[in-house]
């Protein structure tokens, strides 16, 4: 076993390969795709020595398990979690050896949602409109891991990062989503616009990586009528008919016919991605909100 590849021991919950995406093709509706915690993907793949948008792994709560059958350096992070190599625990977010053969072991995340691994030279494979990341709701992309599936890797860097201590935010105990007004903010009441800027949600245990749903007061609609599909952008916060906000993620759709009340900063996505089910979400007003 000296091949660039390999093996997946257990594929866990839901486990994607994921890169920097595929921006810039929503008029051919594919949407972005790519890792949801952006930084946390890059720091994994700059402490194993790969380029920032090398593919890694995601996780989704309980981990995965891999068996490399060439000797690689590893570094997992995002969601705090137990590695072991054979069994025996290894260091969380800094580069670690993995021998030829050896069973590497991503456990569940002690607190938030996705943990990232980077292997040294990345998940190769072949690339999609100029990425490997898995698009859940497209389908490009390879599909999520399976047991028994093994995946090429790139060829390895040279070297890594050497660094004692990995500055790394922990997951939000309460969401902060600075909301800037939507293209149909004038669809609902002055009360709703008020309830969305001051009421507290808390993030639906429905969340996926097409979108961050929410459980809270229901936003009532001025006007009933129905709207033609339109464009989406990443951070939409998409109303559906029951009134509950949901904030679109990676792979949410190009277009859509539920008007969008706002739009969320990219910049408070990256913590939307580790935000467990239960996790307060506030909505703070961004820009000037008309009768809110």
């Amino acid at each position: 076993m000296t091949d660039r590849a390999f093996a997946v021991v257990r594929a866990g919950a839901l486990t994607t390969v994921q890169d920097g995406g595929r921006p810039g093709h929503a008029h051919l509706g594919v949407p972005r795709s790519g890792a949801l915690d952006r930084p946390a993907a890059a720091l994994v793949n700059r402490l194993v020595g790969n380029p920032p948008g090398a593919a890694v792994l995601e996780t989704t709560l309980d981990g995965c398990a891999l068996r490399p059958r060439c000797a690689v350096t590893v570094a997992v992070g995002g969601a705090p979690c137990a590695v072991t190599v054979d069994g025996c625990a290894a260091a969380w977010g800094t580069a670690v050896r993995v021998p030829a053969g050896a069973l590497l072991e991503v456990g569940p995340a002690v607190y938030g949602v996705r943990s990232y691994l980077a292997l040294s030279g990345g998940v190769a494979g072949e690339a999609v409109l100029g990425s490997r990341a898995t698009d859940l709701l497209s389908g490009l992309g390879p599909p999520p891991l399976a047991d028994g599936a093994v995946l090429p890797l790139g060829v390895a860097p040279l070297g890594h990062a050497r660094v004692d201590t990995v500055p790394q935010p922990g997951p939000p105990r309460e969401l902060i989503l600075r909301t800037t007004p939507g293209p149909r903010a004038d669809w609902f009441t002055t009360a709703a616009l008020r309830t969305l800027l001051t009421r507290p949600y808390r993030v639906s245990s429905a969340s996926n990586r097409i979108g961050l749903r929410t459980e809270g007061p229901p936003l009532e609609r001025a006007t009933t009528g129905e709207l033609p599909s339109e464009g989406m952008v990443l951070g939409a916060v998409q109303v559906p008919p029951d009134g509950h906000p949901v904030v679109f993620l990676a792979d949410h759709p190009t277009t859509g016919g539920y008007p969008v009340v706002g739009v969320v900063g990219e910049a408070d996505l990256t913590t939307a991605a580790q935000a467990v089910p239960g996790t307060v979400v506030r909505f703070v007003g961004a820009g000037v909100w008309a009768g809110a």
